[in-house]
C-alpha cells in the first residue's frame, strides 16, 4: 500500500510499505477515507522529536471505513464510517477509566523512552515516533487500530467526511483547552495561534460561555478565518503589544484564561525569537517557549493558563515567578480525545460548530508532500491540507 514516510529530517516520501494485519483480538483495519496534516507533525519533520526512523509513517487525524475486525471488537463492524481519535487508549486503565485517555498505562509499546524523559510513559499515537509507541500513521492506505471499541467513534450521517476528520484531533484538543482551563459563563479568553487548534478552543470557550474571546497570530488568512468563521476577535502580534492590547480591551484586568496553541516552534517578534531559534537549532534547549511566556505575563492575577501546543523538553526563560507571585493555575495535556469526540461530532451535525472551512487545500495522497510543503511555509493560504488515499 502507498504510505507518507518519514526519511530524514524535513524529507518526506509516498512509498509502498507492507499493509497492516491484525495482530490483537481488539485490533481493527480502516481503510482511510482522508487525514490531514498537523502542525505537531512538523516538530517529527523538522527533527525536534527523537526517536522517528526512516520509513516511519506519519499522521495522526483521520477517518476511515471499516474493513475487518478482530474477535472481540464490539462496538463496530465492516462498513462503518468511523473517525479515529489520534491517541490511543486502553479504556482499561486507571488513566482511561478517569478520561485522561493521552496518559494510558497500556497504549505505549516502548514505554522507556517517555519515562526516561517525563517521570512516567505517556499513551501510544498513531505515526509519532517510536516514543510515543511507534505506530503506523494515518497518512497512508489503511490503518491497523488498536483497543478500537474505544478509539473509533462512527460517524452521524449528516457529517462530511472531510468536517468528521478534524475530530479527531484538532476539535478535541481546542475544546479540552478551554473546557481544563475552567472557560466559564462571562470569562474573557484569549488564545495565542489561529491554527486549526486554536480556532477550535476559540469556538469552544464560545460555547461554554465566554463573554469575550481574542484570538492571537500573525498570518492574515488565518486571523481572516477566525474572524469570519469563528467570530473571534483578532489580534496581530507583530502590529502591536500584545500585552497591552489584550489590557486595553479587557479594561486594564487581563484574561482570565489564556490558551497556548502554537507550540515547540512558536515565533514572535524580536530578538527573542533569534535567541530562541538559536539555541534550538544548536539543540541548547528543545523547545521555542514564546507564546507560552506571553501568555503567563498577559493573564491576569489569579487566572489559568492552558498549554495546547506540543512540546517535547526543555524551554529556556521560563517564567516561574509570574507564575507564583501572579497565582496563575498553569495547566497542560495531550488531548484526551475519547473523552469529546462523541460530543463534537453531535455539535458539528447541529452546525453549532464548524470545521470544514479548515480544510483549505485537498489533495490524493500521492500529493503530500506538496501539501506539507505548502503547509510548514503557509503557502498558498494553506491552513490545513487533506489528503484522500483515493484521489479524493
Amino acid at each position: 500500500m502507498k504510505a507518507l514516510c518519514w526519511e530524514g529530517v524535513n524529507k518526506l516520501a509516498v512509498e509502498n510499505v507492507p499493509e497492516p494485519v491484525l495482530r490483537n483480538d481488539q485490533d481493527m483495519l480502516v481503510r482511510v477515507r482522508s487525514s490531514t496534516t498537523c502542525g505537531s507533525d512538523l516538530h517529527l519533520i523538522g527533527g525536534y522529536i527523537p526517536a522517528m526512523r526512516a520509513g516511519d509513517v506519519i499522521g495522526h487525524e483521520f477517518l476511515g471505513e471499516v474493513v475487518e475486525t478482530g474477535p472481540a471488537v464490539r462496538r463496530h463492524k465492516v462498513g462503518d464510517r468511523v473517525v479515529v481519535c489520534s491517541f490511543i487508549g486502553c479504556g482499561r486503565c486507571w488513566h482511561c477509566a478517569n478520561d485522561q485517555w493521552s496518559l494510558c498505562d497500556n497504549s505505549n509499546t516502548n514505554p522507556g523512552l517517555a519515562q526516561a524523559a517525563y517521570g512516567y510513559e505517556t499513551g501510544a499515537v498513531f505515526g509519532y515516533s517510536h516514543a510515543m509507541g511507534g505506530f503506523r500513521g494515518a497518512h497512508a492506505e489503511y490503518v491497523r487500530v488498536p483497543f478500537a471499541d474505544y478509539g473509533a467513534f462512527p460517524v452521524p450521517d449528516e457529517v462530511d467526511d472531510v468536517s468528521a476528520t478534524f475530530a479527531s484531533d484538532a476539535a478535541p484538543t481546542g475544546w479540552m483547552g478551554a473546557d481544563l482551563g475552567g472557560v466559564g459563563p462571562g470569562d474573557v479568553v484569549a488564545v495565542w495561534g489561529c491554527g486549526a487548534v486554536g480556532q477550535m478552543a476559540a469556538r469552544a470557550a464560545m460555547l461554554l460561555g465566554a463573554e469575550q474571546v481574542i484570538s492571537i497570530d500573525r498570518i492574515p488568512e488565518r486571523l481572516a478565518m477566525t474572524r469570519e468563521h469563528i467570530g473571534s476577535e483578532v489580534v496581530d502580534y507583530t502590529a502591536t503589544d500584545v500585552g497591552a492590547e489584550l489590557r486595553e480591551r479587557t479594561g486594564g484586568r487581563g484574561p482570565d484564561v489564556c490558551i497556548e496553541a502554537v507550540g515547540m516552534e512558536a515565533h514572535s517578534p524580536g530578538p527573542q525569537h533569534w535567541y530562541d531559534k538559536t539555541k534550538q537549532a544548536l539543540r541548547l534547549e528543545t523547545d521555542r517557549a514564546s507564546a507560552v511566556r506571553e501568555a503567563i505575563h498577559a493573564c491576569r492575577k489569579g487566572g489559568s493558563v492552558f498549554v495546547l501546543g506540543v512540546f517535547g523538553g526543555l524551554v529556556d526563560k521560563f517564567p516561574l515567578g509570574a507564575v507564583m507571585n501572579k497565582g496563575l493555575t498553569l495547566r497542560g495535556a495531550q488531548q484526551h480525545g475519547q473523552r469529546y469526540i462523541p460530543m463534537l461530532l453531535d455539535r458539528i451535525a447541529a452546525g453549532e460548530l464548524s470545521t470544514r472551512h479548515l480544510a483549505t487545500h485537498e489533495m490524493s495522497l500521492d500529493e503530500a508532500p506538496r501539501g506539507y510543503d505548502m503547509f510548514k511555509n503557509k503557502k498558498n493560504g494553506c491552513v490545513r491540507a487533506v489528503f484522500h488515499p483515493d484521489g479524493g
